[in-house]
């Protein structure tokens, strides 16, 4: 029943889903205490105001509402910031490496890129790009989550031992990878390193990626108002990425904190960030 339900609401208008998500947003804070302490004791380390703290309530509602439509139904509206950086980079053919944290629309950023770069339209000069998820636990969503996140010159790559070697293979091609480094990785896979002045268990394998890359991107999609769409922002590093894996997931989650204070509102503020990691 699930996937019906996906086209059907597929078929809406982005400003409805995203209204209805504003709703659901509330629902969320409302019915789950640990939602409600998640936003309350992250939201103090950048800190957040009281009025930014309830826009990322909504947020998070809309970011799920909207799922269905950035999925399963027709391409949405985005306009670039920065994106002449990107641009470059596939110009050059320069292996690249797209950082994108929990902030805003991150499904966009994948599609907004494959949609520019990677459109089979463009022949020989298409450069596909591989993006790292977490695949659903339940059978039924694990069909319709990697359905949605595999197109024309876009490939899903689980957060698995196989997934990060088809990530590895894509970029030694010179492809394009990309992936959340503010993901809490399985034990194991990361480092305990500070982010906004706690800590946090780091996944290592973005530092890996973005040292083997050419160029490497700081990329997240802004929720327009009014369902008009995604701004796509693409920022380079503020800063040079250390040898040393621990060093450098340091320094990556430095840039994630940049980029939030960017648009804190939008950051995922509900995501268990601070977690400890779960066995392989």
């Amino acid at each position: 029943m699930l996937i019906p339900i996906f086209q059907l609401l597929a078929r809406c208008p982005l400003w409805f889903l995203q209204a209805c998500g504003s709703v659901l947003g509330v629902c969320i804070w409302l019915g789950s205490p640990r939602h409600r302490a998640h936003i309350r004791n992250n939201g103090r380390l950048l800190p957040l105001t009281r009025y930014q703290k309830w826009l990322t309530v909504l947020h998070a509602g809309q970011m799920v509402a909207e799922l269905p439509r950035l999925w399963l139904g027709k391409p949405v509206p985005f306009e670039g910031s920065g994106v002449d950086f990107l641009s470059a980079a596939v110009k050059r053919h320069d292996k690249i490496c797209l950082l994108t944290p929990h902030m805003g629309c991150f499904e966009m950023c994948a599609q907004s890129y494959a949609q520019t770069f990677a459109s089979p339209t463009l022949g020989e000069h298409a450069k596909p790009i591989t993006v790292l998820y977490r695949p659903a636990r339940k059978p039924a969503l694990q069909t319709l989550v990697h359905a949605g996140r595999e197109r024309d010159g876009m490939f899903a790559a689980p957060a698995s031992l196989a997934g990060v070697k088809q990530l590895i293979k894509a970029l030694k091609r010179g492809e394009t990878v990309g992936l959340l480094p503010d993901q809490v990785p399985p034990e194991g896979m990361g480092v305990w390193v500070p982010f906004l002045g706690q800590p946090a268990y780091t996944m290592t394998l973005a530092a890996r990626l973005a040292q083997e890359a050419d160029t490497v991107l700081l990329m997240w999609g802004e929720r327009l108002p009014w369902g008009r769409g995604f701004r796509i922002h693409v920022r380079r590093p503020p800063s040079a990425l250390p040898a040393d894996l621990t060093e450098a997931a340091a320094t990556l989650n430095t840039w994630v904190a940049q980029l939030i204070a960017e648009c804190p509102e939008q950051y995922l503020w509900g995501y268990d960030r601070f977690k400890g990691p779960k066995g392989r």
